[in-house]
């Protein structure tokens, strides 16, 4: 293939996908908007995660305390009682507060690592959590707070009517969504095809010869960490506008180990593995809601005999995907498809050279002229 066509190809591999995506809100309903919307703000906090855990090898359990820092920064910032300002400053201070609530752990983040780690910030699960309890003048208390509304992207503005689909709040929140999940796809990218991405992946092989070659151990771990936080408190932010209410029993444990969950079905140190997980775990348990009545063993919620609920169903689901994953593909969904795609092209019969093009024959070079005896 020429690099015409190649370029070409791969224009179009990207440029499909967008349209597609962009399309949806003309055609899909609120409820499946809402699970894109959900699978969005999982999958920009899955990317940080798997920068943090698949790349730099640093465990995290505290994924769901920078979730918190983000949704209950941006409600306090932009709300009332907060200071008031305007929600899309708000935006972008509260994934700065995630990211130097990072920046105060990293620290702990740059000398230790492992099992260690991930107790350390396991603790930032508990205190988060009891912070969000007891400080009813910024958090609301067990009952939360409701979500100031981000002007031009909420239904409360002007009606707004696009190709004869009313965009109520769910349609426009999608665009927002897919302009920050894009923006985390592409910095996420750039960041582990560049000296970044090298850097924490020698660090995760081998701190030793990492250090050799140069990298700056502890100040890359913690880089690592602080990057990992602002995709988390991005992904809160995103979350609170799509929930519409934040309260302190969604950001618990199990939040960051459905986060775990995530990367390691989609596959370690991949963006599009993160992506893939991330729709995986939060779609699943939301689909068997609401088919609840139509499948087996699955009671419908709040039944009251005991059967399996549909959230419980889906945890027993992801767990075995999660077991099944670790026995027969370690490398996760990503690293199946690449397979896949690998023994597809393998297979493909090779494409022949066309024939040398035919050359007329050159006619054979003439005799030269034999010079005439003269007769004696």
């Amino acid at each position: 293939m020429t690099p015409t066509g190649r370029a070409l190809r791969r224009g179009t591999a990207v440029l499909l996908p967008v349209l597609v995506l962009c399309a949806l809100p003309f055609y899909l309903d609120a409820f499946w908007l809402r699970i894109g919307l959900f699978s969005m703000a999982a999958a920009i906090g899955a990317v940080g995660l798997g920068l943090l855990t698949g790349t730099a090898g640093q465990l995290s359990l505290g994924h769901a305390f920078f979730l918190a820092v983000g949704a209950y920064g941006y409600v306090w910032l932009a709300g009332e009682p907060g200071p008031g300002l305007p929600p899309a400053l708000a935006l972008v201070l509260a994934v700065l507060l995630a990211g130097a609530a990072g920046g105060l752990f990293s620290p702990v983040a740059g000398r230790v690592r492992g099992i260690y780690l991930g107790v350390a910030t396991l603790a930032l699960v508990f205190l988060g959590h009891h912070v969000l309890l007891t400080a009813d003048s910024v958090t609301g208390g067990f009952n939360g707070r409701s979500v100031p509304p981000l002007p031009g992207f909420t239904a409360g503005g002007s009606e707004l009517v696009l190709l004869g689909v009313p965009f109520g709040a769910e349609e426009r929140l999608w665009y927002l969504g897919l302009a920050l999940f894009a923006l985390t796809w592409f910095t996420a990218r750039g960041l582990l095809r560049g000296r970044p991405g090298r850097a924490l992946a020698a660090l995760r092989d081998s701190e030793t010869a990492a250090s050799v070659m140069g990298v700056h151990v502890s100040r890359y771990r913690s880089a690592a960490f602080v990057v990992s936080s602002m995709y988390a408190g991005l992904a809160g932010v995103l979350l609170a506008l799509s929930f519409r209410r934040v309260v302190p029993d969604y950001f618990a444990l199990a939040l960051s180990v459905d986060y775990l969950a995530m990367i390691v079905i989609g596959g370690l140190g991949s963006v599009a593995g993160a992506t893939a997980g991330a729709v995986f775990v939060t779609a699943l348990p939301l689909l068997m809601t609401r088919y609840a009545d139509q499948l087996p063993l699955v009671a419908a919620p709040g039944a009251a005999d005991g059967s399996v609920g549909p959230t419980e169903a889906a945890r027993y689901l992801y767990g075995a995907a999660i077991v099944l994953i670790l026995l027969y593909a370690p490398d996760g969904l990503h690293g199946l498809t690449r397979r896949l795609r690998a023994r597809l092209t393998r297979r493909r019969p090779p494409v022949e050279p066309p024939p040398p093009a035919t050359t007329a024959p050159h006619p054979p070079p003439a005799s030269p002229a034999r010079a005439k005896e003269h007769t004696p």
